[in-house]
């Protein structure tokens, strides 16, 4: 079976491999698994006490990488040896994930993607004009099939995000449902979305309770309804 050791760095999980990756390496699969389920999105395997690679050891890799993708996660390499190389290139692995000599620049390239993450999302939020506006929305927890919060307010509106007020059921990092209806439309718009900021409640008393979510998994026509009833009332309005 593959040795694996866990270490932490700030969120990042490191992984620590040791003896054969092959056939029996399947616990390599279950253990990201259960970073994942933990909350650990962002790993790095450390190959450098790795002996031996077959491709059925491979096989587990790719697994894993295709776990921590499909989780909106990162997986990357570090400290493959000269030994091992030539299966991580003839299978191809070494084109797809990101692979790098030393630790500290893997652990570095992590932070830099964040920061870039960060930039790029924030100039994706000034794309989009933000509505003030008082709205009933329902919310529940995308886990939970019972309501959580039942006609709170949309205080402030976007194509891509929502400050919510009324509601202290949620954390950091929460997954949402959330169902309302934009005038003139009688159908009720359903949109998943993630909590991405808690205002602090001493220092920031009058947005508390709330939260700001960002929109997750929206289809073109949702959004495309949301720029128009933000477009729509902004017009209106400024007219007034």
């Amino acid at each position: 079976m593959l040795g694996i050791k866990l270490r932490q760095n700030g969120s990042l999980i490191i992984m620590d491999l040791s003896g054969s990756l092959d056939v029996n390496s399947a616990n390599l699969v279950e253990v990201v698994g259960q970073c994942l389920r933990d909350g650990y999105n962002d790993i790095l395997c450390n190959f450098e006490e790795v002996e031996k690679a077959d491709y059925m050891g491979i096989s587990a890799v790719v697994i894993a990488y295709k776990e921590v993708s499909n989780s909106r996660g990162r997986m990357k390499f570090v400290n493959i040896p000269a030994h091992l190389r030539g299966v991580f290139s003839v299978s191809g692995v070494d084109r797809v994930v990101e692979v790098y000599a030393t630790e500290e620049s893997a652990v570095n390239s992590f932070r830099e993607d964040k920061a870039i993450e960060n930039i790029k999302r924030m100039q994706l939020r000034r794309r989009f004009r933000r509505l003030p506006i008082d709205l009933k929305v329902e919310l529940k927890s995308k886990s939970s099939s019972s309501p959580a919060c039942l006609k709170v307010d949309i205080l402030n509106l976007s194509a891509v995000g929502a400050f919510i007020f009324g509601c202290d059921s949620f954390k950091l990092g929460d997954e949402l449902i959330l169902k309302m209806r934009l005038a003139p439309n009688k159908e009720e718009l359903v949109i998943e979305a993630v909590v991405v900021w808690v205002p602090d409640k001493e220092v920031q008393p009058h947005e508390y309770p709330g939260f700001g979510v960002e929109f997750r998994n929206i289809s073109s026509g949702q959004q495309q309804e949301l720029i128009d009833f933000v477009e729509r009332n902004l017009s209106f309005t400024s007219s007034d």
